[in-house]
């Protein structure tokens, strides 16, 4: 997949910009502040429906206007094309339309133009909380498969309804009998999740390892599941996963009401990051800890291509200043020729295969 054109109105700090970048990679530089990363943001939103770092609609329409739009131009590696427009104004909210028919469910658009991020304000994936990292796999495992977004969506549904029924039965005894009907189809649905992301990490795994080894970085990481139930490391199969947490839940019942929410499943569990069998959050460098996401950045995208043989556009954000010279000479080296990528600095690099745009000649076109 590669981005031909995007065409930003009132976005951002862009009024109205058209940018159009080599099917390689394109270095967009300029001073801090001018508006680079919103050329990512926008392509973002093109792909998956929502801006990188999850800011609110109305706070990425140009100020003072009272709207924006997006009109991104892709074609597949088999030349197809895909045009997607987004658009928002507080009175009509959020519409997007894909070759000029509207969605009408922004998750619709999940998986049609494959993307991968990176930017600085994304360490958390690796330093912060569990749901950093629960992000990051759902949305990785949404991009590729259909199935697993649905039953993402109807996980959080069922967990919605029981927590509602544990709330009511904290007070009123005689909604207890309705639980036990919902935890049957919450520990089903609990199953079907973890049984992917189980199997994601089997192979995703092994790309990570891959670009640890293509970087040159002379470590070895490992990804593994912490699960919320205390489950052990050798149970896999979504029968045994499933008939383990309705044990589970079994035991932990009248916690959960006293609690009025439910305390085990996917959406508590977490993954665990190492390097040399030491915890990255816990024991890596600043350095180490950067160094690991990019990797499982590019592991990603090479893990997308593998699934749906089309390389993902890569968006990079301010990834220089991550990193020393060496380090960003090993990156770009392993994300070469592997697809789209566009990469925004402060300064121009002089690489010989980076297509280089200076951010004023957008802005004066």
């Amino acid at each position: 997949m590669k981005l031909n054109t995007i065409k930003l109105q009132h976005f951002r700090k862009h009024d109205n910009l058209e940018f159009s970048p080599s099917g390689g990679i394109t270095l967009v530089y300029g001073p801090n502040g001018t508006g680079k990363s919103n050329i990512l943001e926008a392509i973002h939103f093109c792909a998956l429906a929502r801006g990188m770092n999850n800011a609110p609609d109305r706070e990425c329409m140009n100020f003072a206007a009272d709207h924006f739009l997006l009109q991104g131009f892709f074609e597949s590696d088999l030349e197809v094309a895909c045009d997607i427009q987004v658009s928002y104004s507080p009175r009509e909210g959020k519409r997007i339309s894909l070759n000029k028919s509207d969605l009408p469910r922004f998750s619709d658009l999940i998986g049609v133009v494959p993307c991968v991020t990176f930017s600085p304000l994304e360490l958390p994936v690796v330093n912060g909380p569990p749901g950093e990292r629960r992000r990051f796999v759902d949305s990785a495992l949404c991009q590729i498969s259909r199935t697993y977004l649905e039953r993402l969506q109807q996980y959080r549904r069922i967990l919605q309804q029981r927590n509602a029924l544990l709330s009511k039965a904290a007070y009123e005894p005689h909604y207890k009998q309705s639980i036990h009907l919902w935890t049957e189809h919450l520990a089903e649905a609990a199953a079907a999740v973890m049984t992917d992301r189980l199997h994601f990490l089997e192979e995703f795994s092994v790309a990570v390892d891959e670009v640890f080894s293509l970087m040159g970085i002379g470590e070895t990481p490992s990804i593994s599941y912490r699960s919320s139930l205390g489950m052990s490391g050798d149970l896999a199969g979504f029968d045994v996963i499933k008939d383990f947490i309705f044990s589970r839940f079994s035991d932990i019942n009248e916690q959960e009401i006293q609690r009025k929410q439910t305390l085990i499943g996917p959406h508590r569990d977490d993954f665990l990051f190492e390097i040399d069998g030491k915890e990255v959050k816990r024991y890596a460098s600043q350095g180490q800890m950067r160094t690991f996401l990019i990797a499982l950045k590019i592991a990603l995208q090479k893990y997308i291509f593998s699934k749906k043989s089309e390389a993902p556009v890569f968006l990079l954000d301010d990834i220089f200043s991550e990193l020393d010279d060496i380090r960003v000479e090993k990156v770009l080296e392993v994300i070469h020729e592997s697809g789209q990528a566009i990469i925004t600095s402060t300064s121009k690099k002089n690489i010989d295969f980076l297509d280089e745009v200076a951010l004023h000649t957008l802005l004066n076109s």
